[in-house]
């Protein structure tokens, strides 16, 4: 049968008609990669009063000292204004900083330019964020997360558009159309693995109504997006394979290098190994992750701010971190090649989409429900009306 070319594979975003741009901060310290040195900056800003206070805030036209705002979905963060605000932090959470980096943030309104409460509102145990995240050369990369994005210039698209896995994120009928053409009812999970298995250049996505083909790539995608989520059982290397520390890490290490002969990662004098070159040059957008991710950990703040308040030496969860991190990039670089080598047959195009009715998916699917289910507390203690 003939494979599906481009021009007739359907858009991801079709299929996953809701995104929303991920929370834009406006400001680099209420995030950090260990939790305990937000709650020192948090101090910090509590014992600051009058402009000492606003000038460690980073004040913004969205965000000063004196922005009236309501709390974020969930509960989290006060409302009273900043100004005259006291009392402990709120509990950091985990976050998507950036691609396959999961740091904390301060999960208060007061500190977010834009927070998308639509985001938070459906952020729990069983959803799944999506990012399309731009490939250097070739096809995007699905980033899958559990974690709240706030990875920028992306679009971020839940798999379901209300808490508890209700609603699937996917064009109305989209189901439907599927379990005619495969014999079986996929669920919600199996078309978004299906997709990170098989998007292509321009973020689109190849249907197959080959039962045979459908199963084989779900099963890769789902592979992938368990190593991408990392909620579960820890990814393992096979025995020999697997990186540990071979030179105890510095105190502060300042410099990251690859030995590719050695399959060796330097911080400083300290040793990595073996590390596959693979995990070393798997890329997002043009740029190495482990890269990216040794940066964020080792950038000095401006002497003065509160982004200067970090670890006085590297913590050692950071390195059981690190060592997790090339463990799944190792894997995700052995997954890619299985992944393009998936060629879509007896495709199901966009055509064929239009002519059931699936597509174009409908306005309403295109924006957020309405979850009522939580009360919000507005600013300065009022209710929200949703």
């Amino acid at each position: 049968m003939p494979s599906v070319t481009h021009d007739d594979a359907p858009p991801l975003a079709d299929l996953m008609p809701w995104s929303v741009a991920p929370p834009r901060l406006g400001r680099g310290w209420p995030t950090a990669p260990d939790a305990a040195s937000l709650k020192a900056r948090w101090d910090a800003l509590m014992k600051a009063e009058g402009p000492d206070r606003e000038g460690l805030l980073e004040p913004t036209r969205s965000r000063t000292a004196h922005t009236a705002v309501g709390q974020l979905p969930g509960g989290a963060g006060g409302t009273e204004k900043l100004a005259r605000a006291s009392g402990p932090c709120p509990e950091p959470v985990r976050v998507l900083r950036a691609p396959f980096d999961e740091q904390w943030l301060i999960p208060d309104h007061r500190l977010i330019d834009a927070a998308r409460p639509e985001l938070w509102r459906v952020a729990d145990g069983r959803q799944v964020f999506v990012v399309e995240a731009p490939g250097a050369a070739g096809p995007p990369l699905l980033v899958a997360t559990s974690r709240l994005p706030l990875l920028g210039g992306a679009r971020v698209r839940p798999l379901y558009r209300r808490p508890d896995g209700a609603e699937p994120n996917l064009a109305p009928g989209l189901l439907d159309h599927l379990a005619a053409r495969l014999g079986r009812r996929p669920a919600p999970g199996d078309v978004l693995a299906w997709a990170v298995a098989t998007v292509r250049e321009g973020s689109v996505v190849p249907l197959t109504a080959d039962p045979a083909l459908w199963e084989r790539g779900v099963g890769l995608g789902r592979r992938a997006l368990w190593l991408m989520r990392r909620d579960g059982e820890r990814p393992k290397l096979p025995g020999g394979r697997r990186p540990y520390v071979r030179a105890p890490l510095p105190g502060r290490p300042l410099a990251l290098r690859y030995d590719r002969d050695e399959e060796a990662l330097y911080l400083d004098e300290g040793r990595v190994s073996p590390v596959p070159p693979g995990a070393w040059d798997f890329e997002v957008g043009g740029v190495r992750v482990l890269e990216q991710w040794f940066a964020a950990r080792t950038a000095e703040g401006e002497p003065g701010t509160l982004a200067a308040i970090r670890p006085a030496t590297w913590p050692q969860a950071w390195t059981s971190e690190l060592l997790e991190l090339i463990t799944v990039l190792a894997l995700l670089a052995e997954l890619r090649p299985r992944c393009r080598e998936l060629t879509v047959t007896d495709g199901i195009t966009s055509a064929e989409l239009r002519e059931a009715g699936v597509l174009p998916a409908p306005a309403a699917a295109r924006r957020p429900a309405s979850v009522l289910d939580g009360r919000e507390e507005g600013p300065e203690g009022q209710l929200t009306l949703l």
